[in-house]
């Protein structure tokens, strides 16, 4: 999917591959032997379909930025190739050159699976004039409020929802979220592999599209 001079590439689950003048990846998880080097990768928590050692180390290269929560630290230190490593606490801001990047709430509100007050968080990530919201693992939160108004004239904002059910929000759920943060296009993700099926992104594409909500469906890279 190309949004402007930005391309968002799904790599099955949670992962995205977001490329202009910065390779950028977000959770990659069982991607490609050959997948591309990355400049800077997001990982939105320590869960091992988030914070893959193994996929980590096929992308990463000298100087790589690795962006991380706190219980993710102990498990990134292992690398031969050396890379940079910042630890990220909800409400943080950050710049890499041009990109913005904002870190968001991520948990549960009546599941076990990503409490409050642990450390999963989400991203909003600023490339000119898009915006690319990352929620990770996540139900619909109070917090998503603050994201209402982000789709403006001069802002392309799209949201990456998980939709698998379980560990994070379901299909229903993902719709209500949609609602609330009024983006330009929703894509579903966190299904295919683990939980969820490509028959719940048919269904959130439907349910969106009934609230006048824009969904695409990404093939997986």
């Amino acid at each position: 999917m190309k949004i402007d001079d930005i391309e968002i590439k799904w790599l099955g689950h949670s992962g995205f591959l977001i490329k202009n003048h910065k390779i950028i990846y977000i959770d990659p998880y069982n991607i490609k032997d050959n997948s591309e080097k990355a400049d800077l990768i997001l990982i939105t928590h320590s869960h091992y379909d988030h914070c893959s050692v193994a996929d980590i180390e096929k992308i990463i290269k000298n100087g790589t930025k690795i962006i991380v929560t706190a219980d993710c630290q102990s498990k990134i230190t292992r690398f031969k190739i050396p890379i940079k490593i910042e630890i990220v606490e909800t409400g943080q801001e950050l710049v890499f050159e041009k990109i913005k990047i904002s870190v968001f709430p991520a948990y549960n509100l009546d599941k076990p699976f990503h409490k409050k007050d642990e450390s999963g968080v989400g991203y909003l990530i600023k490339i000119n004039n898009v915006l690319v919201y990352h929620a990770g693992d996540t139900d619909v939160i109070p917090e998503m409020q603050k994201l209402t108004g982000y789709k403006q004239s001069e802002n392309k904002f799209i949201a990456l929802l998980p939709i698998g059910g379980r560990f994070t929000m379901s299909v229903e759920e993902a719709v209500e979220a949609a609602k609330i943060i009024k983006p330009s296009v929703a894509i579903p993700m966190h299904y295919g592999t683990i939980v969820g099926t490509q028959d719940d992104a048919i269904e959130f594409r439907e349910l969106c599209e009934d609230e006048g909500i824009e969904v695409k469906i990404l093939e997986k890279e």
